[in-house]
């Protein structure tokens, strides 16, 4: 039996009331927006040390999608985009990844219950 290096770490659903849109009541008003983070990353060290410094700190991540959530943007893939470039960034032995942000009621004709953006990145896509 074989146990591969390569793990998969998800942080799904976090949460936040952020003021990205371009029209002026969507940056005035704001809306609940969720992030989805899906990471392939080299864990044989982390399964042998058990030490955070040696996997992908999903509490990084988090504060990272905090941060970039906080400002406010017109267009979801300008805050995906932010938000992949500082992962890159941060955590440079990231295989590859992927980033969803997601935006509630968005402003169409009609009844959509979410607007959503995903952007992929890592050194393989």
């Amino acid at each position: 039996m074989c146990i591969s290096n390569i793990g998969t770490i998800e942080l799904e659903g976090m949460q936040f009331f952020a003021f990205h849109g371009v029209l002026p009541e969507e940056r005035e008003e704001g809306n609940l927006f969720i992030v989805d983070f899906k990471g392939k990353y080299d864990i044989s060290a982390a399964m042998d040390s058990d030490e955070l410094s040696d996997t992908l700190d999903y509490g990084k991540i988090h504060h990272i999608v905090a941060s970039e959530m906080e400002i406010p943007s017109k267009l979801l893939e300008h805050v995906a985009g932010r938000i992949a470039r500082r992962i890159e960034r941060e955590f440079p032995k990231i295989i590859s990844f992927s980033i969803s942000v997601a935006k509630q009621n968005p402003p169409v004709e009609g009844k959509a219950e979410w607007a959503r953006i995903t952007v992929s990145g890592g050194r393989e896509e």
